[in-house]
């Protein structure tokens, strides 16, 4: 193959995508199509539930097109940390949204199914050899946290992909992996520079991001050759320029040209960037490195329940008290609950119009907003506690007689007085693990999807 030709439909399956754009990119005769599905931006509560990160309905209108144009042209689909966090019940809830497209529209996959969940006893044995170290500024993993931890899942590189692929599937569906390997295991399996392969997944693995007006929820298109690649829009209302791939290289990295990947390393220092017209963009110039193998790893545990009331504060007295009033109601409710219960919860105000956002980080400090939209969160041991706990503070903030209120209620305008919501996670892995074979760990499961009329 003199190159290789990959159409990007969009950021995560089911952000949606422009059909036209779309069919832009099948007219260019693509060799894969490939989309990626999960992250852990929603942080751990995807992983603890085994929920996705949008729709049913939407995951099964973007995959009708994909699959249906996929099998017209006889190409390969790849899809990447199914179901939003990977997990095992996120490649089931996919597997079962295929079958029901393939059978609706009559077509058939031989489909390989890549699970990404990891055993405890295999982290258990790195932990004991020393092998498992923090990624980032996180706590180091120990016995306790890895007994308390529910689920934990493993960050595939290319090699498993590799071997679906060779095994002829037709369309892959994997747990959790590496954003950019559902495009540079193809790319390599061909025999092309694994460097420029892994850095033009980089850039196609949130779709047209990397483009001008920049969205996930829209195509974009990259054709690798030997010493470069180039990325291409789809639309006469999207550009792709310089700046905004080159911006894409910095998008969730902590360095702006040293990428660390499973078993590589990119130096991305002497890249050059060349546009080639308004809507093509030509890279090249990727330097690859191999280094230890190593997997992320992806663990979270539970921590309680969570109940949620959101209300809002107009009067400026209470305002400029708001301060006063939530420390008052935090401390009755540890005295209240914590003392003469001996439950432990967990409290949190947040106080959009003053500081939601930034917290104590906000710099402006010295005005008074017209209005706050009060968010109290409870997290507790049980529902009923944090139910309990939640309506304790309500109260306690309405009827609140902080100096100068002129009633003896109505603090609070409460639209959302009693939001459930649900069991609460948190990471407890977040870590790399040594391996020697990139795949043993992931297991491939091949069925044959459908039939064809």
């Amino acid at each position: 193959m003199e190159e290789i030709r990959i159409l990007a439909p969009c950021g995560i399956l089911g952000y949606g995508f422009s059909v036209d754009a779309f069919q832009n990119g099948l007219d260019k005769k693509p060799h894969l199509i490939a989309v990626d599905a999960g992250s852990t931006d929603g942080g751990p509560q995807k992983l603890g539930k085994g929920t996705g990160i949008v729709s049913k309905a939407a995951v099964h209108r973007d995959l009708t097109i994909i699959l249906t144009e996929a099998k017209k042209l006889d190409i390969p689909v790849i899809i990447g940390s199914a179901g939003g966090a990977g997990c095992h019940s996120g490649v089931d809830w996919t597997v079962q949204i295929v079958e029901e497209i393939c059978n609706e529209a009559k077509v058939k996959f031989n489909t390989a199914a890549i699970h990404a969940d990891i055993e405890k006893a295999e982290v258990e044995k790195s932990l004991h050899d020393g092998t498992i170290s923090p990624l980032g500024p996180v706590h180091e993993l120990n016995h306790q946290l890895l007994n308390d931890t529910n689920k934990i899942v493993a960050q595939m590189g290319a090699e498993p992909i590799m071997e679906a692929l060779k095994s002829n599937a037709q369309l892959i569906i994997c747990g959790r992996a590496y954003d950019p390997a559902i495009f540079a295991s193809f790319c390599i399996m061909n025999g092309f520079d694994k460097g420029i392969s892994w850095h033009m997944g980089k850039i196609l693995e949130c779709g047209a991001l990397c483009l001008k007006p920049g969205t996930a929820g829209d195509c974009a298109f990259g054709v690798l050759h030997k010493d470069f690649f180039e990325i291409h829009s789809l639309q006469e209302e999207r550009k792709c320029n310089v700046t905004s791939v080159a911006a894409h290289v910095l998008y969730e990295k902590s360095h702006p040209y040293i990428h660390n990947g499973p078993g590589f390393k990119l130096d991305l220092s002497n890249c050059e960037y060349e546009q080639m017209n308004p809507y093509v963009v030509r890279v090249s110039g990727t330097r690859y490195y191999e280094i230890p193998y190593k997997l992320k790893l992806e663990g979270v545990r539970s921590v309680g329940w969570r109940q949620v009331v959101i209300a809002g504060i107009r009067d400026p007295i209470a305002i400029e008290k708001i301060n006063e009033i939530l420390d008052y109601s935090l401390k009755r409710a540890e005295d209240y609950f914590s003392i003469l219960h001996g439950i432990d919860f967990h409290l949190h105000f947040i106080t959009y119009g003053k500081n939601g956002v930034m917290g104590e980080r906000e710099p402006k400090t010295n005005f008074n907003p017209i209005e706050i939209g009060l968010v109290i969160e409870v997290v507790a041991p049980s529902k009923d506690l944090s139910k309990a706990i939640c309506s304790f503070v309500r109260s306690t903030i309405l009827h609140y007689h902080y100096t100068g209120r002129m009633a003896t209620s109505g603090n609070l305008a409460i639209p959302f007085p009693d939001l459930e919501g649900g069991e609460v996670f948190e990471f407890t892995i977040y870590h790399l693990m040594d391996v020697y074979d990139p795949s043993k760990l992931f297991k491939t499961h091949f069925q044959i999807i459908g039939e064809e009329s």
